[in-house]
């Protein structure tokens, strides 16, 4: 019988039985692993054999949060990697080659974007962004050469939502990968797989984890594909996870579910106050009735998410003027964590971006990114109201 995504959460795939009957995983925190004989070795490398060789190829901790990643997400396999970057990095190098064309929703992550300058500059892999908003834009900007097609949703910081359905089932006529970086949802509120997409990656250093005291990323998908990424973009470029952070990151995963209801719910009581203070010019949450695409939200997320983005009357100066003057919200990057933070995106996470490249994807200057924790939503609400009272 399958278990509920709250149930696969806390026992997930597989057992700790056999390690002394530990209710925890343990750590494996070893580089390397011996073999009996030299034949086993032997057999290992060749792939004869199953069992693990070194820690930058496999490794029992990390892989039990692969698979319980796997399971959350509703694929055949996880990888997973020192960052969400390296994920992200691993993925797209895995699907491309010199001469290759990436199509992208209309507003990425900063370092992302960074990425796919590199890619075009030194590999001659080209890219274009798209708003995606119907099947005939998404035509109309897939080349001869498109292999990838690169999809936020929620869109950072913009919070714009892609039909993932429709997206997916075009990509796969002209026999184009579907990626979707999967973060700001998490696999509770969004399965992506579910709607068709190939492959699904995570910064895990967010919801996943939620205590802010880990950099890891996660890939899912099929598992001949997986399997391949394993083999060959993660072991030889080596961006590894260690297995302390994936230990750290199995316990966060079993508490996904009651901090995704909680950051929802605080935002959800948010987004209402933030709506009606005179200081407030717009407010973006997908599931908002407001929100442009807040129909699309209602079909493949459970709840809206965590994350609202805002935009202060004024400029950014006044923007800067509300921050400063908080004292329980913390000004930090990320998202995900405990703690509410916010963060000023044309300045900071988008702040590599081009001007002209941030408006064209909706980036103002005005915009503040407010990640809700899981505190009273009324002290959060307190702490934003006195602080906008300043302007």
């Amino acid at each position: 019988m399958r278990k509920q995504r709250e149930t696969q959460y806390i026992h997930g795939r597989g057992s700790t039985q056999a390690f002394y009957r530990s209710l925890s995983m343990p750590i494996f925190q070893t580089s390397t692993f011996s073999f009996a004989t030299g034949e086993e070795g032997a057999r290992r490398f060749a792939g004869e054999e199953q069992g693990y060789i070194y820690s930058r190829l496999s490794n029992p901790t990390v892989q039990a949060l692969e698979d319980k990643a796997a399971e959350a997400e509703g694929g055949e396999k996880g990888l997973a990697f020192a960052s969400g970057m390296s994920a992200a990095s691993a993925v797209l190098t895995s699907l491309t080659k010199a001469g290759d064309h990436i199509l992208c929703s209309n507003g990425i992550y900063g370092c992302t974007y960074g990425l796919l300058r590199l890619l075009q500059e030194k590999y001659n892999i080209t890219h274009d962004f798209s708003d995606m908003r119907s099947i005939e834009e998404i035509a109309e900007n897939i080349k001869p050469n498109t292999t990838c097609l690169f999809i936020e949703t929620p869109i950072n910081p913009t919070m714009r939502v892609i039909d993932l359905e429709m997206a997916a089932a075009l990509a796969h006529q002209h026999n184009i990968t579907v990626v979707v970086d999967n973060t700001f949802s998490s696999p509770y509120l969004q399965q992506p797989l579910s709607f068709g997409c190939d492959i699904v990656i995570h910064s895990a250093t967010k919801y996943l984890n939620g205590h802010g005291d880990v950099i890891g990323g996660i890939a899912v998908g099929r598992q001949d594909y997986i399997n391949e990424l394993a083999a060959t973009v993660r072991k030889d470029m080596g961006g590894t996870m260690a297995p302390f952070d994936a230990w750290l990151l199995l316990r966060g995963l079993k508490t996904l579910h009651v901090r995704m209801d909680r950051h929802c719910y605080n935002a959800e009581q948010l987004v209402k106050q933030l709506k009606q203070h005179p200081h407030v010019e717009e407010v973006f949450y997908p599931t908002d009735s407001s929100h442009p695409d807040h129909t699309i939200a209602a079909k493949q997320m459970k709840k809206g998410g965590g994350v609202i983005t805002f935009k202060i009357k004024g400029h950014k100066e006044d923007a800067m003027t509300m921050m400063n003057h908080l004292n329980l919200v913390k000004i930090a990057v990320s998202l995900g964590d405990a703690e509410t933070l916010i963060q000023h995106p044309a300045t900071m996470t988008h702040s590599t971006i081009p001007q002209i490249e941030r408006e064209r994807m909706g980036v103002d200057d005005g915009m503040v990114r407010l990640s809700v924790g899981l505190e009273a939503w009324e002290d959060i609400w307190n702490d934003l109201e006195q602080s906008m009272d300043r302007l």
